[in-house]
C-alpha cells in the first residue's frame, strides 16, 4: 500500500508539473501583450525625444529691451542651454517679448556644469538652482533605467511565453511614468527659482514643447503599465480556485 501511494503521488505531481508547463499564453494573449508594449514604447520614445532636447523652457526679454534691431532669449533643458539673438523685425508685431525660439538667428549653446564642476549657470543675470536641476536630471535618468528594465521583462515574457514577467514590467513602466512627471514638476520649480534669483532684467517664461512631450510620455507610460496589470489579472492564482459551473458534486 505504501509503494502504491508513492507511485500515485508521483503520477499526480508529474501531471501537475505538466499542466504548469503547458499553461502558457495563447496567440491572442501574445497579441494583446504586444499591443500594450507598443503603447509603452510610444511613451519611451517620447521620453527620450524630450529629454534629449533643450526646449523645456523659454526665457524671453522684452523685444525692445536692448533698444536696437535685435533682442535676446534663452531656452534650455536638463543638460544644455542656449542664448539666441533674434531680429526684432522677424517677431510678430503683437508679441511683446522676444521669440519664439524657432525664428532664425544666432545661437550660443553650452552644456551645464552641474554634473562636472558643480557650477551654477547664469542666464540673463539670473542663477540656476543646482540642486533642483540635478534632482530633475537624476529622476529622468532613473525613469529611463526603469523603462529599460520593463522592456527586458516584456522581452522575456514574449520569448518564454509566460505571464509572470508582466508583473515586474507593469511596475517598472508605472514607476518610470511617475518619475518622469516628478522630473517635470521639479524642473518647473527650478525655473521659478531661477526667475526669483534676480529681478534686474524682466523675463517672460513659458514651458516649451519638450515639457509637453515628456509630460505626455509619463501619462502614456503609466497607462501602458496598467494595461499590463489588466493582462495579468485573468491569470491570478485565486481564479484557479474558483468553482466551475460545470463541476460535478
Amino acid at each position: 500500500i505504501m509503494w502504491s501511494n508513492f507511485f500515485v503521488q508521483q503520477e499526480e505531481d508529474g501531471r501537475f508539473r505538466g499542466q504548469r508547463r503547458t499553461n502558457k499564453m495563447s496567440d491572442s494573449q501574445e497579441g494583446k501583450i504586444k499591443l500594450a508594449f507598443f503603447v509603452a514604447i510610444v511613451g519611451v520614445t517620447l521620453t527620450v525625444l524630450g529629454m534629449g532636447t533643450e526646449f523645456w523652457v523659454e526665457l524671453a526679454q522684452p523685444k525692445h529691451f536692448s533698444g536696437n534691431q535685435t533682442c535676446q532669449m534663452a531656452h534650455y533643458g536638463l543638460w544644455k542651454g542656449c542664448i539666441r539673438t533674434l531680429w526684432v523685425a522677424d517677431i510678430d508685431p503683437e508679441r511683446t517679448s522676444c521669440g519664439p525660439a524657432e525664428l532664425p538667428g544666432e545661437s550660443n549653446c553650452t552644456y551645464f556644469k552641474f554634473f562636472t564642476s558643480g557650477e551654477n549657470a547664469v542666464i540673463f543675470k539670473k542663477t540656476t538652482s543646482r540642486n533642483l536641476n540635478l534632482a530633475a536630471a537624476v529622476l529622468a535618468l532613473l525613469s529611463l533605467t526603469m523603462m529599460v528594465m520593463g522592456s527586458i521583462c516584456i522581452g522575456m515574457s514574449l520569448s518564454k511565453g509566460v505571464i509572470f514577467f508582466l508583473k515586474p514590467a507593469s511596475f517598472c513602466f508605472i514607476l518610470s511614468g511617475v518619475l518622469v512627471l516628478l522630473s517635470v514638476l521639479i524642473f518647473h520649480q527650478s525655473v521659478l527659482a531661477l526667475l526669483s534669483s534676480d529681478h534686474s532684467i524682466p523675463l517672460h517664461h513659458e514651458l516649451s514643447w519638450s515639457v509637453a512631450c515628456v509630460g505626455s510620455a509619463g501619462a502614456i507610460l503609466i497607462f501602458g503599465g496598467f494595461l499590463f496589470i489588466i493582462l495579468v489579472l485573468p491569470f491570478s492564482p485565486w481564479q484557479k480556485c474558483l468553482p466551475h459551473k460545470n463541476s460535478t458534486t
